[in-house]
């Protein structure tokens, strides 16, 4: 439950709107619920500002499904993320407002009337082959509320391609670049803004980036300030971050 549906349901017992016995069994699985496979945290939203978000890869349909199905009875929507097509097909099914986004494997069930928060995050890749980490990103941003921006395909190969977006670069609140191969254009970005960038490695390249290693240290050894690395590939990472940080 979120801070905001929390605080409505007080408010309508404290005026009697709402029977203090129909409250608590809004609340009947607050702060957690339990299934066979898994324990839903359902204290998140209050805790961390977001409600829990489902990792898809490694479950059973089935399992996503049930997980998915009990987040949306507690809160109205949920988010998935590395999901299969088969997953998000299965979900549609149970939930017709169900969208999916293939390229980012983020499956999303919206509230029914969206929470829409302050600032905008721009989310920029290097190569079209890095698109799938960074839609997962700018997808996973959307679903928290955030107004998203994307500017894609301007890695170091055409600097003058991501020196032209300067404007756009700069009008943003926090940046996310995302970059495979040897991982430089966080370097080049972080060099030209004052707001937050958060950098992701992808493991797009060949034999010598090992997987995206390469480029997860390139990152982590930027000479340009204040540049925040996340995992390799890890997208949904980068965009947990920034919407803390746009809460901020």
């Amino acid at each position: 439950m979120s801070p905001e549906a929390l605080a409505a349901l007080l408010r309508d017992v404290a005026a009697g709107r709402t029977d203090p016995d129909a409250a608590l069994a809004q609340l009947r699985h607050f702060p957690s619920e339990s299934l066979p496979f898994a324990t839903l945290d359902h204290h998140r939203a209050l805790r961390q500002g977001q409600a829990e978000v489902v990792f898809c890869a490694g479950k059973t349909t089935e399992q996503v499904v049930a997980i998915c199905g009990r987040l949306a009875a507690a809160t109205g929507s949920f988010v998935g993320t590395r999901a299969t097509a088969e997953q998000a097909a299965a979900l549609a099914a149970e939930h017709p407002r169900v969208v999916w986004h293939e390229l980012a494997r983020v499956v999303h069930l919206p509230q029914a009337d969206p929470v829409r928060r302050a600032g905008k995050a721009l989310v920029v890749s290097a190569g079209t082959s890095d698109l799938p980490v960074a839609e997962e990103a700018a997808i996973v941003l959307e679903a928290f509320g955030h107004a998203v921006d994307r500017l894609a395909d301007v890695g170091v190969a055409g600097l003058h391609r991501v020196l032209a977006a300067g404007d756009r670069l700069r009008e943003a609140d926090v940046v996310i670049v995302v970059a495979g191969m040897e991982g430089a254009l966080p370097s080049v970005v972080g060099g030209l803004v004052s707001r937050p960038v958060i950098a992701v490695p992808t493991s797009v390249g060949y034999g010598a980036a090992f997987g995206g290693l390469a480029a997860l240290l390139g990152m982590l050894n930027s000479c340009a300030a204040g540049v925040t690395v996340v995992n390799i590939d890890n997208g949904f990472g980068a965009a947990a971050a920034a919407s803390r940080m746009l809460r901020r």
